[in-house]
């Protein structure tokens, strides 16, 4: 009997020294940006670097928050190196998934096979989704095991509805990489894709933060839907959790539906 999904199990064979890899980084910034919070946050010398740096890097860099645990996580963790780490990491398995197969002619390969190109983006994109996964529930468990040493006092459904939000974001990055790819056959183009999502979002909010004049950038910033309303801190928005897994879904669909309808290796 065939195996069942077999290019999905392939995708996460394949690639688990990436994922591993990954985790390490991830692993890594955990363990050197929470451990510092006791010695910095809610200190009057925190409070006054943050008073001395300029009001407009303060809001693009969330450092307004940082004085509570809950905030520094979301601006350090959350906000900025993991946001960077995680969306580095969709975009690369996104781009790679159907247009950096077809760019090394193993694509054409597997269609030769008893496999439908729908098949070949559902099992790939579910592979995207389970890597997400993995890198999501340790950044989770990390966080979790640090909130008592590092004293961030940080709720733990608030924490949950955050990591379902970072992963989100994530996930949404990664499956924009991976339609463009589908759409172009080129792996350039799907990194460029998913790259401008988590860039723009990140700058659309940066800058919307600075002014009521700009503020209806928030409002094209998937950044800004997800980490609005502080989600490490006050929960996550539930509307924006449904939107943005929604929007990856949509995409996924669509990647399915441009790889049908065209000529592969053209």
């Amino acid at each position: 009997m065939p195996r069942p999904l077999p290019l999905f199990t392939k995708a996460l064979t394949d690639s688990w020294r990436s994922t591993l890899a990954w985790a390490v980084g991830l692993t890594g910034a955990i363990m050197l940006y929470l451990p510092l919070y006791p010695s910095i946050g809610g200190s009057s010398q925190m409070q006054q670097m943050i008073d001395a740096l300029p009001q407009g890097m303060t809001k693009a860099l969330n450092y307004d928050q940082i004085a509570t645990g809950p905030g520094y996580t979301q601006a350090t963790l959350f906000g900025l190196i993991g946001f960077l780490l995680m969306s580095m990491a969709s975009v690369g398995w996104g781009a790679a998934a159907v247009g950096g197969d077809e760019e090394s002619g193993l694509l054409e390969l597997t269609l030769a096979h008893s496999v439908t190109r729908v098949q070949i983006v559902l099992e790939r994109a579910l592979a995207l989704i389970v890597r997400i996964a993995i890198l999501t529930a340790l950044v989770f468990v990390l966080v979790l095991v640090l909130n008592g040493p590092a004293q961030l006092s940080i709720d733990v459904g608030h924490l949950a509805g955050a990591v379902l939000l970072f992963a989100a974001l994530a996930l949404l990055s990664g499956t924009a990489a991976l339609f463009v790819g589908a759409l172009s056959g080129r792996k350039v183009y799907g990194v460029a894709a998913g790259a401008a999502v988590a860039v723009l979002g990140y700058v659309f909010n940066a800058v919307g933060r600075q002014s009521p004049n700009v503020d209806w950038l928030l409002n094209l910033s998937p950044y800004h839907w997800a980490y609005g309303n502080s989600p490490v801190a006050n929960g996550a928005d539930w509307g924006a959790v449904t939107g943005l897994y929604a929007i990856s879904v949509a995409l996924i669909a669509l990647g399915a539906f441009a790889l049908q309808r065209r000529d592969v290796g053209v």
